[in-house]
């Protein structure tokens, strides 16, 4: 059987934990993280410091224009829920505003929380992969096990090896995505890690590739067949996507889509929306 006859895999939806609920969250993402003057970013800001647009509500002040305003790296980013997780639920709602040392832990807890949710967000579709259905035992076990972890205390949340972690699942979810894509007849292009950053592939084969943290930035994908390829952790950044094929990618998330181009001829996974600047 091919993946043409495969069901699209299971992944979170709309108002799921595993996405960021801004108006929950009081606004780690604009506090605890860095960010430097670039081609994405308009300005400096140090970790622990808020930006310049955040409001007393912790809303962003000019999140209608960021792209407008070169705050672009802004409309890319993905907490996959951490954000409201770790305000809500660690903090149990008490912001960080007031107390220098639940600020400094806020924002420490925040990074971890996010490769946390992240994890979780690829586990979730792993677990609906056809291909994968041997591993779908291992698969629940480690999600309920990245689960619990995520419902830690701030001290045990600081205290965890979030890498190791991150690599016991990463392994796991190799195996996953190397059978699903083994369901797709003929041989796979294997381009994990490669550097092709501008690379012209305009209707390339890429079908059931192994694109995994691979560098495309500014590669040209115009109407490349990626049907089924594994893009976690692929740079998608300023990629052009127009007519390109991504039926079936696995573990592509929005934030990639978002910082890629595209048009209305791209075809996309069908949990994911086309991003309005496209």
């Amino acid at each position: 059987m091919t993946d043409t006859a495969d069901p699209p895999p299971s992944r979170p939806r709309e108002g799921s934990e595993l996405r960021a609920r801004c108006g929950d969250c009081f606004g780690l993402c604009c506090v605890a993280l860095p960010f430097f003057a670039s081609s994405e970013f308009a300005f400096d800001k140090p970790a622990g410091s808020p930006c310049r647009n955040l409001r007393q509500d912790f809303h962003c002040g000019v999140h209608p224009d960021l792209r407008e305003r070169g705050l672009s790296g802004c409309t890319v980013f993905e907490c996959f829920g951490a954000g409201q997780k770790v305000s809500r639920v660690t903090f149990g709602g008490t912001d960080w505003r007031g107390d220098a040392g639940r600020a400094r832990e806020m924002f420490e807890v925040f990074p971890v929380m996010r490769t946390l949710h992240e994890l979780l967000w690829y586990l979730t579709e792993a677990l609906g992969l056809p291909g994968a259905a041997a591993l779908r035992g291992e698969l629940r076990r480690t999600l309920r096990r990245t689960e619990q972890l995520t419902l830690g205390t701030s001290q045990e949340l600081r205290a965890l090896d979030v890498e190791a972690h991150r690599a016991s699942v990463s392994a796991l979810l190799l195996r996953a995505g190397e059978l699903q894509r083994s369901r797709t007849p003929g041989r796979k292009q294997n381009r994990r890690g490669a550097d092709l950053t501008g690379a012209r592939l305009e209707s390339a084969r890429l079908r059931a590739a192994n694109l995994r943290g691979a560098l495309l930035v500014a590669a040209n994908l115009r109407h490349a067949d990626l049907r089924g390829a594994d893009l976690i952790g692929a740079d998608l950044r300023g990629a052009d996507l127009c007519g390109a094929n991504l039926a079936g990618a696995l573990f592509l998330t929005q934030a990639q889509l978002d910082s890629a181009r595209g048009d209305a001829d791209t075809v996309l996974p069908v949990a994911l929306a086309r991003p309005a600047h496209w």
